[in-house]
């Protein structure tokens, strides 16, 4: 990423506690405009809580958090957001552009009218998606992958410069993951894109930068999982018995095994 890019997400010695319970303490960032940055780390690490921090849901106790220069609520309106798929009530009588229709919904309270422009753009975003074919199809009869991209559309309809993704292939079979992060990674020619994933291995083939959560916060400028994340990721593994394997590249993605001790 160039140095001389934007700075999308500034955050400063970010510290959050539920009740007495510290999740994050000390945790600075920064995002530059055009990052595919992945955020990985053990469940209860502070990932999604880090995730609901940058899209003002929670406040932090302490330090701060800038995104395009503004607190997190003033900017929601240039960011999108994906929840994990596993919510949605699949027998919901709504159609594939009904849900995309949502991303042109005004916040706040009171009717909504949908206008021409607002289903042309729709089916815009069901396209870009690769997902127009579908538009009449309910969100029920989809499958996985085809439900995430429909949430996708409906971030992007909005017209976002950065999006948040939790999870995003939780509900997608192995097969389809590798060719929804290759959509991803068109996206992010024109969209900042920062995800909470546990794929480590397919991360390392198209994100171009990492930060792992563990209460504190490591971040690290390429696709690698480097040995001090792993060590923050499994802190209570075997790791001197059976050493964890690291995810590199080159001009290929990698493996990088340590050496074994015999028991």
């Amino acid at each position: 990423m160039a140095m001389n890019a934007p700075t999308i997400i500034d955050v400063d010695r970010l510290s959050f506690a539920f009740d007495t319970q510290p999740i994050l303490e000390e945790v600075s960032l920064t995002v530059r405009s055009g990052e595919f940055l992945a955020i990985i780390g053990p469940n209860g690490g502070g990932k999604t809580t880090l995730l609901r921090l940058l899209l003002g849901l929670l406040q932090p106790d302490k330090g701060r958090i800038h995104i395009f220069g503004e607190s997190p609520k003033k900017a929601c309106q240039r960011v999108g957001y994906v929840a994990q798929d596993i919510h949605i009530n699949r027998e919901f009588p709504i159609t594939a552009l009904d849900v995309v229709l949502m991303g042109r919904l005004a916040p706040g309270w009171g009717r909504h009218i949908i206008r021409r422009k607002d289903r042309i753009k729709a089916h815009e975003a069901l396209e870009q998606m690769g997902m127009g074919a579908y538009c009449q199809h309910r969100i029920g009869e989809l499958s996985g992958g085809q439900r995430q991209r429909v949430l996708i559309a409906r971030a992007l309809v909005a017209q976002p410069e950065l999006l948040f993704l939790d999870e995003p292939t939780a509900s997608i079979d192995a097969s389809g993951q590798n060719e929804f992060y290759r959509l991803l990674r068109e996206l992010n020619r024109a969209i900042t894109i920062l995800m909470v994933s546990h794929d480590i291995m397919v991360l390392s083939s198209y994100v171009k930068s990492v930060a792992c959560v563990n209460r504190t916060l490591h971040y690290h400028d390429h696709a690698e999982i480097s040995e001090e994340m792993v060590a923050m990721m499994y802190p209570q593994s075997d790791a001197a018995v059976c050493p964890v394997e690291l995810v590199t590249h080159g001009r290929l993605p990698h493996r990088v095994l340590k050496d074994h001790e015999e028991h």
